[in-house]
């Protein structure tokens, strides 16, 4: 895939629609464009967070080990970022994520993630709006638990 190609890709998500071409082809220069089968891990809960990912095509499970089993938290698919809480917390992985379906995704170095934010306010207010969308999900969840 041409540069001009992941440029065209990555305005398509909607984070990134602000942002000056030039710097959109040096993020996809900087960035890898990653494969993974279904089935595949992205990563593992406890992993180094080296990177965060943007799903382009396909899907992917965010799961915890739960006493029976996999417990699935969220089902993510294109436009996605995934990985990006271990980067901001900096700590290991939280949970573990694996493609459900052939899945393609832009891989981003921690580094060049954390220089997107810096320089972008834009993109880091849209990364706060997911994590915070996120949260109120899981409060719901939990109040859910614990009155059903």
């Amino acid at each position: 895939m041409t540069l001009e190609t992941e440029v065209q890709s990555l305005r398509q998500v909607p984070m990134f629609r602000e942002v000056d071409p030039a710097r959109l082809k040096l993020l996809a220069f900087t960035s890898e464009r990653v494969h993974f089968a279904d089935g595949q891990r992205f990563f593992d809960r406890g992993d180094a967070a080296d990177a965060a990912y943007l799903i382009l095509e396909g899907e992917a499970a965010v799961t915890l080990d739960g006493p029976q089993g996999p417990i699935r938290l969220a089902l993510l698919g294109a436009n996605a970022l995934v990985g990006e809480m271990g980067i901001l917390a900096d700590q290991p992985r939280s949970a573990t994520v694996t493609a459900v379906t052939p899945t393609t995704a832009l891989r981003i170095d921690r580094r060049v993630f954390l220089e997107l934010l810096s320089q972008f306010p834009q993109i880091a207010i849209a990364v706060m709006r997911e994590l915070a969308h996120r949260l109120e999900m899981t409060n719901q969840q939990l109040a859910q638990m614990r009155t059903g």
